[in-house]
């Protein structure tokens, strides 16, 4: 099976692929499967899986006191990729991120992946804000440093010292990109230099945080080839839902949105108008990146599978 790299590099026209989530624990992979069967008429050319580290809750004891647990509400990334892939025959790309996770974990996350045939991962550092029940000196602190774990173990070196031969079939990956700068960098060009060294070091593709402006997303490609970056960089979308988005996504994930997107959110009086609006923006936003030759269109689906089928049946 053709790497994602590979398979980017190879487009004529423009793909299309989507990020899931692993169901909560305890669902059925029937949901998950009945999801992407929405979305196979757009032949995706490979399907992300999202990755989540344990979390915080608060119960109360028979004394009343607040007892402090750490859950992790959906675990099986690894599983669900290997599901989808032997389902499916496309690649199932899982997310491997240092929060949360211990070396010894994401070497062992590695080696099962190895075995079930899995070979393409998209690297990232993950929110190194949340609270977890790993030791933060036993984790990654950068994508950097989880690259260096994935090309050692490609080559056939492990964390305890132990070398063996080098993997027939290595993992190949993908990194983040922010058109808008990520939130904890000094400047733009302080943040191309990074992704350019994740890039020399063997990232073969970038997928880029939503946006909703496209002049952000060229200008950022632009900035990107002029320091040397020559991989594929892929435009990752979401369409806006809900009205409450309109203050969300800026808070959360630190997005522009333009200002037209804006005053005509602020038009709608119903979560159904500000989805109708959502479905029309998002289609503007893809046609005009398949007009400029984009290899690929990746979707996040969360909570918005139908408004993406809607923009997909659209534009393809």
């Amino acid at each position: 099976m053709a790497s994602v790299s590979e398979i980017l590099q190879q487009r004529s026209t423009t793909g299309f692929s989507i990020e899931i989530l692993p169901p909560l624990k305890g669902s059925s992979i029937e949901k998950v499967f009945a999801n992407i069967d929405q979305f196979k008429e757009f032949n995706p050319l490979y399907i992300n899986i999202t990755s989540h580290h344990s979390e915080p809750i608060y119960q109360t004891s028979e004394d009343g006191r607040f007892k402090k647990m750490f859950v992790r509400k959906r675990p099986g990334t690894v599983a669900v990729a290997a599901a989808i892939q032997h389902r499916y025959g496309i690649p199932a790309v899982p997310h491997i991120v240092c929060t949360g996770f211990t070396k010894s974990e994401t070497e062992y996350v590695l080696i099962d992946l190895n075995f079930l045939g899995i070979h393409d991962l998209l690297l990232l550092r993950g929110d190194n804000n949340k609270e977890t029940l790993v030791d933060p000196k036993e984790c990654h602190m950068h994508a950097s440093d989880l690259i260096a774990q994935v090309n050692d173990f490609n080559e056939g070196r492990f964390l305890d010292g132990a070398t063996s031969d080098a993997l027939v079939n290595k993992f190949s990956y993908g990194v983040a990109g922010y058109p808008e700068k990520h939130e904890e960098a000094p400047n733009m060009d302080s943040d191309i230099r990074y992704l350019k060294a994740k890039v020399d070091a063997g990232a073969g593709y970038v997928v880029t945080q939503m946006f909703f402006d496209n002049e952000a997303y060229f200008k950022f490609v632009d900035k990107c080839r002029a320091a040397g970056i020559t991989v594929p960089i892929i435009p990752g979308l979401k369409p806006i839902k809900k009205l409450s988005q309109l203050s969300v996504l800026p808070k959360v994930f630190g997005v522009d949105m333009p200002d037209t997107l804006v005053k005509e959110l602020e038009k709608c009086k119903s979560d159904a108008d500000a989805k109708q609006v959502g479905i029309e923006w998002l289609t503007m936003q893809c046609k005009d990146l398949m007009q400029h030759g984009v290899p690929n269109l990746h979707f996040y689906t969360l909570m918005a599978t139908d408004s993406v089928i809607e923009v997909a049946k659209r534009i393809y």
